[in-house]
């Protein structure tokens, strides 16, 4: 495998530290690794060019069924291009889908950070049994729901998304309801919505908030080594 594009910031990342040279096409919201080379940008994970990267000749898109349109993979197929579709919803998935990437698709070696991550997560105890909402985009107020990969790595750090049983993924809840649900933090990311100390925890005053990196708490990659001690240290500071 020579020449492959990615849809996908979190698989970007893996490919470009695992290989690199082998990306030839990436996202406009691909930023890391830092260089990437001579890879053409190729839109949006929401609305990527499909001609520009049947134009690049690739062997392989890599694509993800959440952050990826099905209208665009189909496009791409259409067009004769090869597309794996990953999913990613737990991290035992996200090693899982990794490993079929990287080792299965790309017949690379395994790579070291992924055997680093695996251990990281594996020695990981809950530090503290809370309940917390993740908003995720405000105006209007979106949180995290049901069956989501954030929600899992909170969950085996002891931080329960009080969302997770909600029958929408992604729900659209009133500030309001949020600040009246008992919860003991609230995780704020700083993507896709970029809460940061001044946007965002004070709409809810009194209530403990863990200012996240969203690429520690959201991607499935080379972070994940890291991640672990990452959000605890910044859910510990919190509570």
């Amino acid at each position: 495998m020579r020449r492959v594009v990615s849809l996908v910031p979190s698989l970007t990342e893996a490919v470009a530290v695992s290989a690199p040279g082998l990306l030839v096409g990436v996202t406009d919201w691909c930023t890391h690794p830092g260089d990437l080379g001579d890879a053409v940008r190729i839109g949006g994970t929401k609305n990527p060019d499909v001609r520009r990267i049947a134009e690049l000749r690739p062997d392989l898109v890599i694509a993800n069924e959440e952050e990826n349109r099905a209208p665009d993979l189909a496009a791409l197929r259409a067009a004769g291009v090869e597309v794996l579709v990953t999913e990613v919803r737990t991290l035992p998935q996200a090693l899982r889908e990794l490993d079929r990437v990287l080792v299965g698709a790309l017949g690379l070696a395994r790579p070291g950070w992924l055997a680093d991550a695996e251990r990281a997560w594996a020695r990981v105890e809950p530090f503290a049994e809370r309940t917390a909402f993740v908003p995720i985009w405000r105006r209007p107020w979106m949180v995290l729901g049901r069956d989501t990969f954030a929600g899992d790595l909170l969950a085996r750090l002891g931080v329960r998304n009080v969302y997770a049983g909600h029958p929408e993924r992604y729900p659209r809840v009133p500030v309001e309801e949020l600040a009246a649900a008992g919860c003991d933090l609230v995780v704020l990311p700083d993507e896709p919505y970029r809460f940061t100390a001044e946007d965002g925890p004070e709409a809810f005053p009194g209530l403990p908030a863990a200012l996240v990196d969203g690429r520690h708490l959201t991607w499935y990659g080379p972070s994940l080594a890291g991640a672990p001690e990452v959000l605890a240290t910044v859910l510990r500071a919190a509570l």
